[in-house]
């Protein structure tokens, strides 16, 4: 058996007008994520991090940024087409591990929706899912509010 170990970061600054996504949940506040597609910080850390682990390059590298076909486009698109990509190499998803840090919105009620949708669009199941969510007490971008993080860490294993 042949495993891969891939990571992958993500952050976006907040802005006024938008809304927030994450882990292709919306997540209600009074500030939104400035992004060229929605914004999602955990779904965008974890396409790197399947993208790196299957030597795929990553996530910029596939969904440009500055490309208008990406506009606003809704990150579990993104998330499904970088699995598809690592399956098409012969990858399966063992697990994932990751974390979101924002001093707020506070996240820990909506976290099991998003290992459900995250499960659901890479074939595994919830249980192989963890998130979680931190501050930073107060410290760096994170905690003065100016925007949220994304760390990933997911297992694959040659098929």
């Amino acid at each position: 058996m042949s495993y891969r170990v891939g990571y992958g970061y993500d952050v976006h600054r907040f802005t006024t007008g938008n809304r927030i996504w994450i882990g292709g949940v919306e997540i209600p506040h009074d500030k939104g994520l400035l992004a060229h597609s929605d914004g999602d910080v955990l779904l965008h850390a974890l396409c790197d991090a399947l993208l790196g682990a299957a030597k795929l390059r990553d996530i910029g590298y596939h969904f440009p940024d500055n490309s208008p076909e990406f506009e606003n486009i809704d990150s579990k698109i993104l998330l499904k087409q970088s699995y598809l990509k690592i399956k098409e190499k012969g990858f399966k998803v063992i697990n994932i591990d990751a974390t979101v840090s924002a001093q707020r919105p506070k996240l820990m009620n909506y976290i099991p929706a998003m290992e459900e949708i995250i499960a659901r669009i890479l074939e595994i199941l919830p249980d192989e899912v963890s998130i979680k969510a931190t501050t930073t007490e107060g410290l760096g971008f994170e905690g003065r509010e100016e925007g949220i993080s994304a760390h990933a860490v997911v297992l694959l294993e040659k098929i």
